[in-house]
């Protein structure tokens, strides 16, 4: 049993995603490491910087790579990072020479940011596709109630009369400023981490940003300069995905509020109550709301992880490993939610409606 709600065994069908935490396990990490790892020693032997026998046999090496999951454990508990302990067990099974090569100029948090980015560029791009998804739905719903009158509300008060396509579109529009957000982070927003000890690739000299970019070139990821110190590109990620949350919370809320009173708004399956048959509660949109608001409250930690010491944080970087993974679950369970929220619509307004 877990402790948290998002792999629960019972309350991750409420607020679980695993498609997107897959991304976060540590056979994912562990994998996107070993990517990088034999990306850095072809991109080296690109340059002339190890011997191309030394980075096939690196790749050789760890592709059929197992590690020792309990050595990675122990290792992090005592380094406060896995990647010492994962190097001497990548070098063992490298042997020789060319294990000693492995790994070659760079440090830890080159190999653990790649990572990330890695992966958080699978998820930006399942997220891009979800929201595709909602707003396809939306707009199917406008195009079979948006003609219907419903009232406008100000400040929780009747204002005046609006259509039903009114309020959709200010469910959608948010939605598709999101993908329009989810296409310019795919396009720039995930760069490779690279920068040796301090950011200043001292083992490369001149050669440093041609490996660079030779690594960026074989990983997907953009090529720009040691970013190690300066967490922007993390944040604004986070700050997309929550963005994306908090537009599809206020989807939820204004359903809820329209189940409140009943006639406005018509939802099928519902959720029972154990107390009261007679009842179907609005689900859906109601975790909506919560994970909305869940997602506001790990953000203020992700801004707070900008703040690195120096070079590097050992302490801002590890909170970052607890926010953003909890933060891209959310809003990927999120989507999901709304997709089903939507088609659950059977009426909304008064009006003749057209049977979907």
């Amino acid at each position: 049993m877990s402790f948290l709600a998002f792999d629960h065994p019972f309350l991750s069908g409420l607020v679980g995603d695993e498609e997107i935490a897959a991304y976060f396990s540590a056979e994912a990490d562990i994998d996107a490491m070993l990517a990088f790892e034999m990306a850095l020693a072809e991109a080296e032997a690109e340059c002339g910087v190890i011997e191309a026998a030394e980075a096939q046999a690196i790749r050789a090496g760890l592709s059929g790579f197992s590690p020792d999951m309990a050595d990675l454990r122990r290792g992090t508990a005592q380094d406060g990072v896995v990647i010492p302990a994962l190097v001497r067990q990548m070098r063992k099974a490298v042997g020789g020479e060319a294990g000693e090569r492995l790994h070659y100029g760079a440090t830890s948090q080159d190999v653990i940011d790649t990572s990330l980015m890695l992966r958080l560029q699978r998820t930006v791009h399942l997220i891009d596709h979800r929201l595709e998804d909602v707003c396809a739905a939306l707009q199917a719903l406008s195009d079979r109630l948006g003609t219907n009158g419903l009232m406008g509300r100000t400040r929780m008060q009747a204002a005046i009369a609006i259509t039903v396509a009114d309020r959709i579109d200010s469910w959608r529009r948010p939605l598709m400023d999101g993908r329009r957000q989810a296409a310019s982070l795919l396009a720039s927003g995930f760069a490779v981490q690279f920068g040796g000890a301090a950011g200043t690739l001292e083992k490369f000299g001149a050669k440093g940003p041609a490996v660079r970019a030779a690594l960026a070139r074989r990983l997907g990821l953009a090529d720009v300069p040691q970013w190690q110190s300066q967490r922007g590109r993390l944040v604004d990620i986070g700050h997309f995905l929550t963005s994306v949350s908090g537009s599809l919370g206020k989807f939820g809320q204004d359903v809820a509020l329209l189940a409140q009173t009943g006639g406005e708004i018509s939802l099928s399956g519902g959720g029972g109550s154990s107390a009261m048959p007679h009842k179907q509660n609005p689900v859906a949109a109601e975790v909506l709301v919560t994970l909305a608001r869940f997602n506001a409250l790990q953000i203020g930690g992700l801004y707070q992880s900008m703040v690195h010491e120096q070079e590097r944080s050992g302490a801002a970087w590890t909170l970052e490993w607890l926010t953003l993974p909890q933060i891209a679950v959310t809003t990927g369970a999120s989507l999901k939610l709304a997709v089903t929220l939507a088609g659950s619509i059977q009426s909304l307004g008064q009006g003749k409606t057209t049977e979907s």
